[in-house]
């Protein structure tokens, strides 16, 4: 069971607030051992011990707004300009979320324990973004994702009102860059196959709020192929066709959020669903397309 719901059964007069700001606070400990996680997973018979005589440690913060947390996955919600990981494998000091996940997971569990990511996102991209807390974990995730059975919603902003209210589309997207890009595969041309699912959540003057489903995660994907369908996403400088001109409203960064992320859990077999709300800057920019309507 979890931890607080076991320090409750063994302290009935500790409320479930109480008993979480107990546990985060270092004054509960499994076995001997220091544990400050409310949802840590516990054995029944396992010797759960409270001292409130214990000097209280400070309190341990996520500096990213945290999803969902057991002792295998965490999902972050991670917001626009922060890498997902770093740009070179052997740089540990660049500010990823993959090192702020680190640097947590090390802090409550007093010990150097290496998260892993599974996936990713754009830096410009915002919203639920998992790690594994193991490698067994990381590994059976990272099945998941090559069997397409990974749920992944995205919001997008994009130019252009589309025709159609829903479609898919089926198109590779090549191996190499050119000119710093990524583009879909010609006929002969190295690729891996990319299938995006979209339908317009809300029309708007020549632009929409429309959802994205994924079921292949290739890099840009949803970028390339809703630019390819002749409605970009809006603020995307990379992708954007020439031809659109200068840009309705000027934005930061690419409209594009991660809005929900269900996967079987490789451990329990549960199945997690997370959602993460959209973000300030989406929803300013989202108000100012439906003054324009």
């Amino acid at each position: 069971m979890r931890l607080d719901l076991a320090l409750i059964r063994r302290y009935p007069e500790l409320s479930r607030r109480k008993a979480r700001a107990v546990i985060e606070k270092g004054q509960v400990s499994v076995e001997g051992d220091l544990v400050r996680e409310a949802g840590r997973a516990v054995d029944g018979s396992a010797a759960v011990v409270w001292n409130p005589n214990r000097p209280a440690l400070p309190r341990v913060r996520l500096s990213l707004p945290l999803l969902y947390q057991d002792d295998d996955v965490i999902v972050i919600d991670k917001p626009s300009g922060l890498l997902s990981v770093p740009t070179s494998p052997d740089d540990d000091h660049e500010d990823t979320a993959l090192a702020r996940v680190r640097e947590y997971v090390t802090r409550i569990r007093r010990k150097r324990l290496n998260a892993h990511a599974v996936h990713r996102l754009d830096r410009g991209t915002s919203g639920a973004l998992a790690f594994a807390l193991n490698p067994a974990t990381r590994e059976a995730l990272r099945a998941l994702f090559r069997a397409h059975r990974i749920e992944r919603r995205y919001l997008a902003l994009v130019e252009g009102r589309p025709r159609a209210t829903h479609g898919e589309v089926d198109l590779p997207i090549r191996n190499a860059y050119v000119a710093g890009r990524r583009g879909v595969a010609r006929p002969g041309e190295p690729g891996r196959a990319a299938r995006t699912r979209w339908r317009v959540v809300e029309p708007l003057r020549e632009a929409a709020l429309i959802e994205v489903e994924l079921e292949t995660g290739r890099q840009h994907q949803i970028r390339i192929h809703l630019a390819r369908l002749g409605f970009p996403i809006l603020g995307d400088a990379v992708y954007r066709p020439r031809r659109f001109g200068e840009p309705m409203i000027h934005v930061e960064r690419q409209m594009l959020h991660a809005r929900r992320l269900g996967f079987d859990h490789p451990t329990s077999g549960a199945h997690v669903v997370v959602e993460s709300r959209l973000p300030a800057d989406f929803m300013a920019c989202l108000s100012r397309l439906r003054m324009k309507s």
